[in-house]
């Protein structure tokens, strides 16, 4: 939205300046990009390639070793006057669901909740396991990564818990999931992949909405083009 709109005011200044025709089609060029990314056919297959990467678990092999689950940090509100599953953003609410759903499958792992805040004494970590206490996890499973604040620290953090080479099982939105294996991988750990909190192709191909641009396929295109960004700069932070 905000590159569209970047791009749509230079237009105008380039009219302004007397260069109608070219100020015209750099205004036109915008606003026909802007109506494509709000477009439901083109934000799914802009995002859907991400989140279909790596496949949800539907249950624990047995030739898996795991460690620990790790619940990736996301957005939270630790100031709002509301529940704690109220606080966690809707990315967090159902990455701590996903990684509860699997935990309560293997109780004698590690449930390693990750994410930092402004407030050290009210970061994401902590609202996980908030949230996780009040869910049934006792707090003696719980370990809480208070210090990273992005995907790289967090994977630093984990090996510095239980060490390089440690296979853990990553829970994450689908669409974050490949960067985020790409980071635990370079960190020296075996991650395994636990997708959850998918938003492509949610929408009913014949149902009228799908053919309507809205800010809701406008968000999937920001989304898909923030992780393929992530994707790239890994090559130079590693």
């Amino acid at each position: 939205m905000s590159l569209m709109a970047l791009t749509f005011t230079i237009g105008w200044l380039i009219r302004k300046l007397g260069w109608y025709r070219l100020g015209h089609s750099i205004m036109t060029l915008a606003m026909l990009l802007l109506l494509l990314a709000a477009w439901a056919p083109v934000a799914d297959n802009l995002l859907g390639p991400l989140e279909s990467q790596y496949v949800a678990w539907e249950k624990w092999p047995e030739e898996q070793n795991i460690e620990a689950v790790v619940v990736l940090g996301g957005g939270w509100q630790p100031d709002r006057p509301w529940s704690i599953t109220g606080r966690l953003s809707e990315s967090s609410g159902l990455r701590l669901m996903e990684g509860l759903r699997l935990w309560h499958e293997r109780p004698d792992l590690l449930l390693v909740v990750s994410g930092g805040g402004q407030d050290p004494k009210m970061t994401m970590a902590h609202g996980y396991a908030e949230a996780a206490e009040a869910l049934g996890v006792p707090p003696e499973s719980i370990v809480t990564l208070v210090s990273p604040n992005d995907t790289a620290e967090e994977a630093k953090s984990v090996r510095a818990l239980l060490g390089e080479g440690a296979q853990v099982l990553i829970v994450t939105s689908a669409s974050h999931m490949p960067r985020a294996m790409r980071h635990f991988e370079a960190a020296g750990l075996a991650p395994v992949a636990a997708p959850t909190h998918y938003l492509a192709d949610r929408t009913e191909g014949l149902a009228l909405a799908y053919w309507l641009p809205s800010a809701r396929e406008l968000r999937k295109t920001e989304r898909a083009i923030y992780e393929t960004l992530g994707l790239l700069a890994i090559q130079w932070e590693h």
